[in-house]
């Protein structure tokens, strides 16, 4: 059997590996002393209990139920032995080795919380970045750089008690409040391009709250309104294209942020060595991090878009796993020691119908590009009138012109399920029975005639790129089955870093297949119909502006999803304002040097994380 040619640059011309896999004596040394402390520890006690509502408050005793769960936070008198960070431990392995990803996009290296953007902000989450939490398998927050935190009684007043010891890359010294509270005001920054910059910077900057360090290892900030919880650590976490990774203050002043961004310090298992824009990004362990000092001694990240190259390094044995799409699930079977790891539920992909801005219309201060010509944009932003209905109709023909099912059975290999309404996988359990999107080409054909266009329309696709499986394939493929309907597509193959500025400034003309993370909540998803958003799905709406504020603000879990299920309702099953396509599962070829391995965070694992977990066989 003949494999395609894996392209080899002089980058990538490597010394083949040699573990030195030491015989080490049962990591000698010591016992710590213990010592007794008095701390603040959170308990988790499963009892079967009736919830009527979520209460957080900070008394003496905390109680905070949470589905079959009570939390029950007090003072506590516990003995513990003295930490010693791992990578000091006396006799411990010393990493060694090197660990080799292949990426299909990795982009600049340009990482500051000032100025960062995705790729490089998921990408930089799973290896060298760590938030303020974690997200456990069950998505629920758990501690990271953040040891505890707590929501006082008044719901406004937040405190975080900051991880001691945490050391960061570069030489900068330990963690403190002051290095948490200036970089999450970076990422709230008036040019920051996160994602969420803008709700950043309500928590974070807001002129009617106050943010303080009241000591070297405790942030309590104080906002202007009740935050969902959920809402806010989604940018405050470890892992995903939200994420918000910590960065050292000092070496920002003292080194300027152009400098800083292109070699910084932070805090994860992973530290900086060099990169090449367009070939890798190299990292080293990092030999002092709080909690996982990585077995092996460096880990790189190659830049191939072409999954036929990524697949050559694993058959040669230079790639150790890759992102991979399921129809190669056969040849990396076939390599001799591999194996696959099944990770569960990773990612959600839903259509972005672009151009739908409909507030501020004929206002010159207008965010982004309006045309009410465009055959799913409606000159009048008025539910009730004749341009809407008929650019209704030609959305509702663009979803039902989809075989959702038939790319589920063969671009993704039957790993994944159809999705019809966007930002709700893995809840599908809770939606509506009518929430349906049955593939009718016949119909959508009818309907486009009823809309005024019997001959179709032409409209740009593309896809963002951000290594889910498959997802260059689906998307084109859905340009084909529009053409079926009379749909004329120009597909477009744009790399997310040049893609995104368009979308960020609403100027991207026609529509994009976009892979998300599976949410902590759906509510999380109506962040992008706003307009006020960094980011935006390319829609936005004087109702949704007026509307999804009522449901962030519900504190009460259970009305806040009924709030959830009635704007959704409206928004992507009556309006059809964009709409889902289905879920992928995740498959990660192991190469037959390393063992299969945990991932340390699970609230975003479209790409693959725990790198650091990862051990030889």
């Amino acid at each position: 059997m003949s494999y395609p040619r894996f392209h080899v640059t002089k980058a990538m011309i490597w010394i083949p590996l040699i573990l030195i896999l030491a015989i080490a004596a049962a990591c000698g040394g010591t016992a710590a002393t213990p010592v007794v402390v008095e701390k603040e520890v959170i308990k988790e006690i499963e009892k079967e209990v009736i919830v009527e509502k979520e209460v957080i408050k900070e008394v003496e005793k905390q109680v905070i139920v949470e589905k079959e769960v009570i939390k029950e936070v007090e003072k506590e008198i516990v003995v513990v032995a003295t930490p010693i960070p791992s990578g000091a431990t006396s006799g411990a392995m010393q990493p060694a080795g090197e660990l080799n990803i292949g990426q299909s996009s990795l982009g600049t290296f340009i990482y500051h919380p000032s100025i960062a953007g995705n790729p490089a902000i998921y990408v930089v989450s799973t290896t060298m970045g760590e938030g303020l939490v974690r997200f456990d398998k069950n998505r629920k927050a758990a501690p990271q750089l953040a040891e505890s935190w707590s929501i006082a009684d008044d719901t406004l007043t937040w405190t975080f008690n900051i991880r001691p010891g945490v050391q960061l890359h570069k030489g900068y010294g330990e963690l403190t409040a002051d290095d948490i509270i200036y970089s999450y005001q970076q990422w709230g920054g008036e040019d920051a391009v996160h994602a969420r910059s803008s709700f950043i910077k309500d928590f974070w900057v807001n002129p009617e709250g106050s943010v303080e360090a009241t000591d070297s290892h405790t942030v309590v900030v104080k906002t202007a309104k009740p935050w969902i919880s959920t809402r806010a650590l989604e940018f405050m976490r470890h892992v995903g294209g939200t994420s918000g990774n910590v960065v050292s203050k000092k070496q920002s002043e003292e080194l300027g942020v152009e400098d800083a961004k292109l070699d910084t310090a932070m805090t994860g298992p992973w530290e900086l060595v060099e990169t090449k824009t367009g070939e890798f990004w190299k990292m080293k362990a990092f030999q002092d991090h709080w909690n996982k000092v990585p077995a092996f001694a460096e880990l790189t990240l190659w830049e191939l878009p072409e999954e036929s190259a990524r697949l050559a390094g694993f058959q040669t044995g230079q790639l150790d796993t890759f992102i991979m799409s399921f129809d190669n699930i056969t040849q990396v079977e076939k390599v001799e020691g591999a194996l696959l790891n099944s990770v569960g539920l990773i990612s959600q992909s839903g259509m972005n119908v672009y151009g739908q801005l409909y507030t501020g219309i004929g206002d010159p201060d207008q965010k982004g590009d309006f045309d009410g010509d465009r055959a799913w944009v409606s000159a009048n932003a008025d539910i009730n009138s004749t341009e809407w209905a008929n650019a209704r109709l030609v959305r509702e023909a663009m979803t039902i012109a989809i075989d959702r099912q038939t790319l589920v059975d063969t671009l993704l290999g039957g790993f994944g399920a159809p999705l019809c309404i966007r930002d709700w996988g893995g809840f599908e359990h809770l939606m509506p029975a009518d929430w349906t999107c049955d593939y009718d080409p016949d119909r959508a054909k009818s309907l486009l005639a009823e809309a005024g266009y019997p001959n179709g329309f032409t409209i740009d696709l593309t896809t963002a790129i951000r290594g889910v499986a498959a997802e260059v394939e689906a998307c084109e493929a859905i340009g084909a089955m529009w053409g079926e309907v009379g749909i004329d597509v120009k597909l477009h193959r744009i790399p997310y870093q040049t893609l995104r500025p368009q979308l960020v400034g609403r100027t991207w003309p026609g529509a994009t297949c976009h892979a998300i993370s599976i949410r902590l909540e759906p509510m999380l998803g109506l962040n992008n119909y706003l307009d006020k958003s960094t980011f935006n799905y390319g829609t936005f709406h004087p109702y949704l502006n007026e509307n999804i504020g009522g449901v962030m603000g519900e504190l009460e879990d259970a009305a806040r999803m009924e709030k959830t299920l009635e704007m959704y309702d409206w928004m992507a099953h009556e309006q059809k304002l964009g709409f889902g396509l289905y879920t992928i599962e995740g498959v990660v070829p192991v190469g037959p040097r390393i063992q299969p391995w945990e991932y340390t965070s699970f609230s975003d694992i479209r790409l693959p994380n725990g790198y650091e977990n990862i051990v030889p066989r």
